[in-house]
């Protein structure tokens, strides 16, 4: 199995590991917050259930994905909190049972296809592995809201490979958010994986850095820590101010976390 292929066994895998943090929580449990300001569990599982359903869309239903997205116009922020609603309005075991059949159903529909297949997406149509890749970087993030708000520890696997690299591709993310140029000079990214494997990413001589433990590298651009509480060193001023700014997520950046938040990985 090549490693595109593989994205959607471990998109599953991934999937399967955060549901099994939720799966059979009762409405007490999913009402516990989580370090996103306002977002209990049962928020957090609610925007995957309808992300999910939005990717599984758009590779089974192309048009009607365009339908939606049309709709929603330039409020999009708006049609995804108008669906976050509608999941918050379930009990805690109708919630959890659409979440499995969404997502479900998206890693069904995107496994269907090419790896290299163009789908359509919210700013312009992107691969399905691309888009899988995505939806593997939505997991750990949201995954590790869920974690935190339970307060139980998080087990990492090699799977997270799909997230860093995503992550190393859309390494400018950072500064478009912020209206800036990125510098021209690329990175070097090497990376410890949980297994103890070496993950390299970028020109073996850039003068450009960033080095340490992969799962670190998957919580900071998520921005579910402070790169004052992750082992990740920079060389090189541009790739120490991108410690501050990375996301591998478009739009605002949030609000982050603040240094020292209390740690369950």
């Amino acid at each position: 199995m090549t490693e595109l292929q593989g994205i959607y066994a471990d998109l599953a895998a991934e999937r399967d590991a955060v549901d099994r943090l939720v799966n059979g929580a009762d409405e007490a449990t999913l009402t516990l917050p989580t370090p996103a300001e306002g977002w209990t569990v049962k928020h957090q599982i609610g925007h995957l259930a309808f992300i999910f359903t939005l990717a599984g869309t758009a590779a089974a239903d192309p048009e009607k994905f365009e339908a939606i997205t049309a709709e929603a116009g330039d409020d999009l922020d708006g049609a995804i909190n108008a669906a976050l609603a509608d999941y918050l309005s379930n009990p805690a075991d109708v919630l959890i049972s659409r979440w499995q059949a969404e997502s479900a159903a998206a890693i069904k529909a995107l496994s269907a296809l090419p790896p290299g297949q163009l789908v359509p997406w919210l700013v312009r149509p992107i691969p399905a592995f691309l888009l899988a890749s995505a939806g593997m970087m939505e997991l750990i993030g949201h995954g590790q809201d869920i974690v935190d708000g339970l307060r139980i520890r998080r087990e990492w696997a090699d799977r997270i490979k799909h997230v860093v690299g995503f992550a190393v591709q859309v390494w400018d993310f950072g500064y478009a958010a912020r209206g800036m140029t990125p510098p021209a000079e690329p990175f070097r990214f090497e990376l410890t994986a949980p297994s103890g494997e070496m993950w390299e990413f970028g020109p073996v001589d850039a003068q450009q850095r960033i080095n340490g433990r992969a799962v670190d590298f998957c919580l900071l651009v998520t921005r579910r820590r402070h790169r004052d509480d992750l082992e990740l060193v920079a060389t090189g001023a541009d790739a120490d101010y991108w410690l501050d700014i990375a996301q591998a997520y478009r739009g605002s950046p949030g609000t982050g976390r603040d240094p020292g938040w209390s740690s369950t990985i």
